[in-house]
């Protein structure tokens, strides 16, 4: 995972009020597994900026994916 991609969160947050399947952005790396991803809805409007670990977070793909291309998260 790395700046700008996005992903999708794995599990539920309800502190934060962040669920399952909600997608954002990494918007900064702050060490090798530790992003800072940014929630928004489909018109870009952010409602929730919050610090995950890797393993809380899927990377989405937006084209075909050969299986050499796959990494487990």
């Amino acid at each position: 995972m790395k700046l700008l991609d996005t992903v999708a969160l794995l599990e539920d947050l309800p502190q934060l009020k962040l669920y399952r399947g909600q997608v954002g952005t990494i918007v900064e790396q702050y060490e090798p597994e530790v992003f800072e991803v940014e929630f928004s809805n489909t018109t870009g409007c952010a409602y929730a900026l919050e610090t995950l670990k890797a393993d809380q977070l899927m990377l989405l793909h937006h084209h075909p994916l050969q299986a050499s291309n796959l990494t487990s998260v």
